[in-house]
């Protein structure tokens, strides 16, 4: 007797052949759970037929012995280990000669061995040992066909096989590598196939691909983008139509489905839609929560581009966030109450959206009366926080909710400093503390930040919007701060300076050579940016911190042997502009130091500087005119606009330090900045050089005329006196008067 005559006799399915006395024995794919044993010296007839079933010479005779086995084993009395010595007697051979048979005796069904192959592969696969073995691994390209293979929906031994290769599959996926080869075998793609055929079993399709994701979403994306866009387009298109409580499930569900690269439109259009219905009707926590994580993942991905413009936008956003600074303060005021971390984290993300929209001139949602409304609200919420940061201890600092919670407050510091100020002022001691225990265990609070992602969003990676330590999210409202002479004191008298010194030479490190700055985020950079205006703040408010504290002298140091080679790098002008400014203002602070008396770093420095604020304007022509404009340098334009204080602050900075450097005048006349420049303003018509131009070019070469007689005699040879008279500089043209 052949397996396919049992396979066809009374016209059973796969299952009803095979499956129906494993089934019945506990070990069948959809019913292998492990059982009580039984001593198997009481079972001899079961030791037989195993001894048969290892001796079978043939398929026909170890069918026919497999079938002896499952009479012997009575239900519920097989466990993981009978079952193993089960498979020790078959092995993989026969199954996968079930799986890989092309063609059926006559009269066989040709997906019935099939289903024989994979419910034996189903039972072997509920040992997790088994599900990890190489024999099934190899086989996910073939179970991954079965799940959108055509054929009648409603033939029994096809739900079976269907049935029997989800279980499989999601057995595998259970094990420690199993969703790497998963994705590898096609199986994404499969599962959405499945999903979106909508036939037996798509449901269990999507319960995988949701476990797939959850497991390796990186991975999924790369291998199945377009599948995974279609089941996106799908299960917005449902939750858009959704009237009954699925729509709450697919809350739940549809963050996971988001890419990390652009959102199509139409999904956005459809998920905005669903959750202004949802979000507009009176619900419970349990309904409402869903929805605001949903809107939280959206505004992590794509900012405000997934609100659509007009009154319904602005009035969706207003709403969103008004509803976030609800969840807020109904979770943080009430002392006792049980947070749900992930949901105001959520809300804290809705919040962040409303600051940023709140805090746009152009193209915004909102409407001026909206903004206004929006920011006493969220005031109230920043209040919440507030609140609930100055309970904190220290054993609680390093859980994701603080750190969220942070990262909060400096979204709003950032914008925001005036209101609250009081709370703010008593908080800062805190948050000193709190970014130097994290900056000192720099890996927690990369983990930290992994861990807000997590627990505001989605199970997916984070992205680059998180950023990986709490000091870069305070700096902006520092910097703010130490203009204020109140907070300015309290952050200088908890060790702000030294720990934002430190802070600045760790990131520089990142930067240096030797590093590859193209997989920096940009983060980075703005964080130096920002450090070096809280130094600038400090250089013209505080200079005898500046002068006293030992870690500006290593600033110092660093600013100038850094300097010289940042100027040559492309893209980079405007931390460029910063290093120079402040170095040149520090310079004036510090200028008895040894390292700034001529030293090769400090000569190396002002070269540099001086590259940096020479290299800034050139004479253009115009068409129609004999005489050239003066202009920006091409470099400059696309950064002017944030550049432009810096430089005129570069420019007087400089000019201060000529008669404190004795040598400085000689270097500048050496690098020829001093020619140049005249010879640019001899170039040019006076009437294109803007009257704040004329007053910084005057200051410098006053000071270094001033300062050198070599100087002077230069100025002279390159027609200073009369390019001095054409711009109207008095002082200039008096010193070169002079002998």
């Amino acid at each position: 007797m052949s397996c396919c005559d049992l396979a066809a006799a009374g016209q059973r399915d796969a299952q009803s052949l095979l499956c129906s006395q494993l089934g019945k024995a506990g070990i069948m794919a959809s019913d292998c759970e492990p059982a009580l044993n039984q001593a198997e010296s009481r079972n001899p007839t079961l030791e037989r037929y195993l001894g048969a079933l290892r001796e079978a010479k043939n398929d026909s005779e170890q069918f026919a012995a497999l079938l002896l086995v499952t009479k012997a084993v009575k239900a519920g009395d097989i466990d993981a280990k009978t079952r193993r010595r089960i498979f020790d007697a078959v092995g993989f051979t026969f199954p996968n000669r079930l799986l890989t048979t092309k063609e059926a005796p006559d009269g066989c069904p040709d997906h019935v061995l099939r289903a024989l192959g994979v419910a034996l592969l189903a039972c072997f696969c509920s040992d997790p040992e088994l599900a990890a073995h190489p024999q099934v691994l190899n086989k996910i390209p073939i179970l991954s066909t079965f799940l959108t293979a055509r054929g009648d929906p409603d033939d029994a031994a096809r739900r079976s096989m269907v049935d029997d290769t989800y279980q499989c599959l999601t057995a595998v996926a259970g094990t420690p590598r199993g969703p790497r080869h998963l994705i590898a075998g096609g199986t994404v793609s499969a599962l959405c196939q499945a999903y979106l055929g909508h036939g037996y079993g798509f449901d269990q399709a999507l319960a995988l691909l949701v476990g797939l994701l959850a497991a390796a979403e990186t991975q999924c994306w790369k291998e199945a983008e377009p599948d995974l866009l279609a089941v996106l387009r799908g299960l917005s298109e449902d939750f858009q139509k959704a009237e009954d409580a699925s729509k709450f499930e697919l809350c739940q569900l549809l963050p996971l489905f988001l890419p990390p690269t652009t959102v199509p439109s139409e999904c956005l259009r459809d998920l905005q839609a669903g959750l202004a219905r949802i979000l507009g009707s009176k619900l419970s926590s349990w309904q409402r929560n869903p929805a605001l994580k949903l809107a939280a993942r959206l505004a992590h991905a794509c900012g405000s581009d997934w609100i659509p413009a007009g009154s319904s936008g602005s009035k969706f956003l207003a709403l969103l966030v008004n509803l976030a600074c609800v969840e807020v303060r109904l979770a943080l005021e009430e002392t006792g109450t049980e947070v749900k971390e992930d949901v105001v984290t959520a809300c804290y993300a809705l919040m962040e959206l409303g600051i940023q929209e709140c805090t746009r001139c152009e193209q915004s949602l909102l409407k001026e009366p909206q903004k206004v409304q929006l920011v006493s609200i969220m005031k109230e919420a920043i209040g919440a926080v507030i609140h609930y940061l100055q309970q904190v201890g220290p054993e609680k600092q390093k859980e994701p909710f603080v750190f969220a919670s942070v990262r909060i407050l400096g979204a709003w510091l950032a914008e925001e400093t005036s209101s609250l100020r009081k709370e703010v002022c008593q908080l800062l001691p805190f948050l000193v503390r709190y970014a130097k225990t994290l900056y000192e265990e720099a890996e927690e609070a990369n983990d930290l930040s992994q861990q807000v992602a997590t627990l505001a969003i989605s199970p997916t990676t984070p992205g680059p919007t998180w950023p990986g330590d709490a000091l870069r999210l305070l700096l902006p409202g520092w910097c703010h701060l130490t203009v204020e002479d109140g907070p300015r004191e309290i952050l200088i008298k908890e060790g702000a300076p030294s720990l934002l010194c430190k802070y600045f030479l760790q990131q520089w490190e990142l930067t240096s050579p030797g590093h590859d700055t193209s997989v920096l985020p940009d983060s980075v950079e703005i964080g130096l940016q920002t450090c070096c205006h809280i130094f600038l703040n400090l250089v013209v408010t505080a200079p005898g911190l500046i002068k006293r504290d030992a870690c500006f002298t290593s600033l110092m140091n660093t600013l100038m042997a850094s300097l010289p080679s940042l100027v040559q790098q492309q893209g980079r002008l405007l931390l460029a502009a910063n290093v120079a400014t402040l170095g040149l203002l520090m310079a004036r602070l510090l200028s008895t130091s040894p390292a700034l008396q001529g030293t090769p770093a400090s000569r190396g420095f002002f070269a540099a500087a001086i590259l940096f604020l020479s290299q800034s304007h050139v004479a253009r022509a115009t068409p129609g005119s004999e005489q050239a404009v003066l202009a920006l340098s091409p470099d400059y334009e696309g950064v002017w606009a944030d550049l432009q204080e810096l430089w005129f602050l570069g420019m007087q900075a400089f000019t201060g330090c000529v008669p404190l450097l004795p040598w400085l005048a000689p270097a500048a006349l050496r690098s020829r900045w001093p020619q140049e420049l005249l010879q640019l303003l001899g170039s040019v018509s006076p009437n294109s050089v803007k009257p704040e131009m004329v007053a910084a070019y005057q200051g410098v070469l006053v000071e270094l005329a001033r300062a050198n007689r070599l100087c002077r005699e230069a100025m002279r040879l390159q027609a200073g006196e009369e390019t001095a008279s054409h711009y109207r500089m008095a002082a200039l043209e008096q010193c070169l008067a002079e002998p």
